[in-house]
């Protein structure tokens, strides 16, 4: 019994990172970096967020830099050119990356289009009386050609005119 609790105890416990730095800058520097940086292996977790053993590596790798007195630039380039621009949330604008940066503002626009086209398909029209009598009369004449035998069938009712919306 005694052996199952110490293995739930050590089974239930994350890994634990324990770095000395010299100053409460550089420490602060550090969680900044591992909270920028993306786990290679995870997906949509951060460094400080994944317990995966190459995210433990990369902590490793950042105290280390941080303690040499990189600067947070040199450390981003380090770890980029290492693991390229998956590990950045935040992927710099190049050539090869203009589809990630232009694909959202293109689907913005695309969506807006779409909506005001189908607002256009549905705008009420508005007929005056003049396009009204017009439409009663062609109305007429169709009901007139279609009636059995030549039978001539009573006129419509005339309705007032005014505005129709489509249903």
């Amino acid at each position: 019994m005694l052996l199952l609790g110490v293995v739930a105890t050590a089974w239930g416990q994350g890994a634990i990172d324990a770095y000395e730095f010299d100053d409460a800058l550089q420490e602060t520097r550090y969680r900044d970096l591992i909270a920028e940086f993306r786990c290679p292996k995870c997906l949509n977790t951060n460094l400080a967020g994944s317990d995966a053993p190459i995210a433990r590596d990369l902590r490793r790798a950042v105290h280390r830099l941080v303690l040499e007195g990189l600067d947070d630039p040199a450390i981003r380039a380090h770890l980029q050119a290492r693991y390229g621009d998956f590990v950045l949330y935040d992927p710099p604008v190049r050539t090869d990356t203009l589809l990630l940066w232009l694909a959202p503002i293109a689907l913005l626009i695309g969506a807006a289009a779409a909506i005001a086209h189908m607002a256009r398909r549905r705008a009420v029209t508005r007929l005056d009386a003049d396009d009204l009598a017009r439409v009663e009369r062609l109305l007429d004449e169709r009901a007139g050609s279609e009636s059995p035998l030549g039978s001539e069938s009573p006129p419509r009712p005339r309705s007032a005119p005014g505005p129709r919306s489509a249903p």
